[in-house]
């Protein structure tokens, strides 16, 4: 999951023109030359592709007949552009892609079935539960390449002078905490986000979800979804606790604001450990604290897992194909995982790229530590779409243009459009 989530579940309703960047049709050297394949890359174009690039160019070094056109592609525009090029025959060969992706995209048939390829033959290295995501209706589409989830990430040098000397274990612990910030430090101890997305923990620590695949169900206004909900309201209002933000700028101004010793605590993911050690407050890197987000009511913590796949489009021909899977066995595998982890400081997918080196970033140590409160998503192809109506009704609540309850009726209402199949 990526800084885009809010955005990427919106535009998906938006028609883009766009059209693949090669793909297929790049086709083969009719006189044996070398096969070229497209790879559009969804990472952050400043921070994190040029690894994905030289790693490109290794592999090339290292497979003479294969060539890979490489075109980064913004995240929030990714997954509408290749289900517009997919549907036209004229998608890139592979598609880094978010994970919540794989039902929507292999439930129409764009995705190419993994299983028994080159491409998985080290599938017992990856870690099971992030396979699992990777599948849908009993087959894997996907090989995964970065994983991440949410945490609780705090500055210590503030809760040390706070007399804080552990990370809050429940949400009711973190309202305490951040009194206790505001009285020593001067600065607010905790700011939530609107974000559809960043709610997730608060639904987990009360065991429930938006929908309930299995029965068909929709529960965003259940009885456990207000508690969460309402859990998550709380926190925009007391000592220590920052006002919700519903500008479309949110997400950085909470992200300046934490860099920068202005707050203590915030919920984010991994994908921003390279921009925390960039701020005045985490010089010393060690100054950043980790913690496996608060739990709710059932005393268990929940936390959404994210992360990208590689995937193959199955509109290829053969040679594409072979050469595409060939690509994915490279880029998955535990050298470019380690090197992908050094240079981008993000989560591998296969425990044997965690190497000594790897541990020894205190960011990547502390989301390792946090993944086994990580939750997958229910393989349900709308299921990433459900937050696009959350996203404009939340910040609604929170800044207290609507109550909790018709907001959430509101949520419903619309989620019962998109699946249109299950009751409320």
């Amino acid at each position: 999951m990526r800084r885009g989530i809010a955005a990427t579940a919106l535009v998906a309703s938006i028609a883009l023109a766009a059209t693949a960047c090669g793909g297929s049709d790049s086709g083969s050297d009719k006189s044996g030359g070398p096969v070229t394949i497209t790879w559009w890359d969804t990472s952050n174009a400043t921070n994190e592709a040029p690894t994905y690039q030289a790693l490109v160019k290794q592999f090339e070094a290292a497979n003479k007949n294969i060539k890979v056109k490489y075109v980064n592609v913004p995240f929030d525009q990714a997954q509408n552009k290749f289900d517009t090029a997919a549907g036209s025959k004229g998608a890139p060969d592979i598609l880094r892609s978010e994970v919540g992706w794989t039902p929507a995209f292999a439930k129409k048939g764009y995705f190419l079935p993994l299983d028994g390829t080159e491409a998985l033959s080290e599938q017992s290295k990856f870690k099971p539960n992030l396979i699992k995501q990777a599948q849908y209706d009993g087959k894997t589409y996907g090989v995964p390449l970065v994983t991440d989830t949410l945490a609780l990430v705090y500055n210590k040098a503030l809760f040390k002078k706070a007399g804080i000397t552990e990370a809050p274990k429940t949400w009711d612990e973190l309202k305490a905490d951040a009194a206790k910030v505001q009285d020593k430090d001067g600065v607010d101890g905790y700011w939530g986000s609107t974000q559809a997305y960043y709610a997730m923990n608060f639904l987990y620590g009360e065991g429930t979800d938006n929908v309930d695949v299995a029965a068909k169900k929709i529960t965003v206004t259940s009885a456990p979804a207000k508690k969460a909900y309402g859990t998550w309201l709380s926190l925009f209002s007391g000592k220590g606790l920052h006002k919700a933000d519903t500008t479309a700028d949110a997400y950085a101004h909470i992200q300046d604001a934490f860099v920068n010793g202005k707050v203590a605590a915030i919920i984010q993911g991994p994908w921003e450990i390279t921009n925390f050690y960039k701020g005045s407050a985490f010089k010393d890197k060690s100054n950043l604290g980790i913690a496996t987000v608060p739990a709710g009511s059932t005393g268990k913590a929940g936390a959404p897992t994210g992360g990208h796949n590689l995937s193959v489009y199955a509109g290829s021909d053969k040679a594409h194909q072979e050469a595409a899977l060939k690509f994915v066995k490279f880029m998955t595998s535990a050298k470019s995982q380690e090197t992908i982890a050094l240079k981008n400081s993000t989560l591998p997918t296969r425990d044997d790229a965690y190497t000594a080196q790897v541990k020894a970033d205190p960011g990547i140590a502390g989301y390792q530590g946090v993944l086994s409160a990580a939750q997958p998503r229910p393989a349900l192809a709308e299921y990433s779409s459900l937050w696009g109506p959350l996203d404009t009704e939340l910040p609604k609540i929170a800044g207290g243009k609507e109550s909790l309850d018709q907001g959430l009726n509101n949520a419903e209402l619309a989620i019962s459009k998109l699946v249109n199949d299950f009751s409320k």
